[in-house]
């Protein structure tokens, strides 16, 4: 994601909701959060104080879109409540976490609230929905649609190689660096959420698609840049939002629906619990440090699994 431009998130709202975000922006940045974290907290907030000014019906609304230490627990739940009817219920519950540490910040670090408005609103239930991951036959499609042996094709192979052999983040992978790289050991280290970083193996097909990538790499312009992915034009990095759009265009070109590097970290997920594989080992693998990931994200697993023992034990077949 480019960096964050906090006068273009503050369009529109009122100086002192401006000027208050602004402040919390610097303190997210002294606290070290990763930029992909600060926009979705700012962007929250800002919703928030656009909402209040526009849409909002109740009568206090235009005070409070003026100074975000008026809000009250009204607010946010319209806010809410239009987020689930315009967007989701998983957007909704997003934008609610993102305002609790909004308030938190008032009131903790800033004392200008003597309570959060957030502290009796219930979070938006969410429908357990079991993500489509991407097979190994997708995964197939899509190196099939980048097969040739161009810069660009070289580069996207080992993008989706190592998408699939870590279950790497899109912001973990986008943001690789040349020196994160050791194909001496055939591993690479991933700066994860809350600056952990961790080092994780990588297998010799995808250990030997980013050597022939690397190989390309070096005789094009913009060799010279730290950063391990580059642009298919001009001398400059490909940006994690760059990728994001080039694994949607192989999707297309492949037949692949809904392609996003994501669905990778659902299939690592799905495969290491239908393998068997240690639930503490996959958290430590995947950057988890919360015990609710790995039952997310191995909840397909789970599933299958449970289809596989059902068709053996043949349940109401045998009379």
């Amino acid at each position: 994601m480019p960096t964050i431009d906090i006068r273009k998130i503050t369009a529109g709202l009122s100086p002192t909701w401006s000027g208050y975000l602004r402040d919390w922006d610097r303190t997210l940045r002294a606290a070290n959060h990763p930029e992909t974290t600060r926009y979705s907290y700012l962007l929250a907030a800002a919703q928030l104080g656009r909402y209040l000014a526009t849409e909002c019906d109740e009568f206090d609304a235009p005070q409070a879109a003026d100074d975000p230490c008026l809000v009250a627990r009204g607010h946010v739940e319209d806010f809410q409540a239009w987020m689930v009817d315009t967007r989701s219920a998983s957007t909704a519950l997003n934008k609610h976490k993102s305002l609790q540490q909004f308030f938190k910040w008032l009131t903790v670090d800033e004392e200008a609230i003597r309570r959060s408005p957030m502290d009796r609103v219930r979070q938006p239930k969410t429908p357990e929905k079991l993500v489509p991951v991407l097979t190994a036959e997708d995964t197939r499609k899509l190196l099939a649609a980048c097969a040739s042996s161009t810069f660009v094709d070289l580069r996207d192979q080992a993008l989706i190689r190592l998408f699939y052999n870590t279950g790497g983040r899109l912001a973990e992978v986008g943001n690789l660096m040349l020196d994160d790289l050791d194909l001496h050991a055939d591993t690479v280290r991933f700066h994860g959420k809350g600056a952990k970083d961790r080092r994780v193996r990588i297998g010799p097909r995808t250990g030997r698609a980013i050597s022939r990538y690397l190989r390309a790499r070096s005789n094009r312009r913009g060799a010279e840049l730290p950063h391990l992915w580059l642009s298919a034009r001009d001398a400059c990095r490909l940006e994690p939002n760059g990728i994001k759009i080039r694994l949607k265009q192989l999707g297309t070109a492949a037949g692949v629906a809904n392609v996003h590097a994501h669905r990778w970290r659902h299939s690592f997920a799905h495969e290491w619990k239908l393998a068997g594989g240690d639930t503490g080992d996959l958290m430590l693998l995947l950057g988890w440090s919360s015990d609710d990931m790995p039952r997310h994200y191995g909840a397909s697993a789970a599933a299958e699994r449970a289809q596989q023992t059902k068709a053996r034990l043949a349940i109401g077949e045998r009379v």
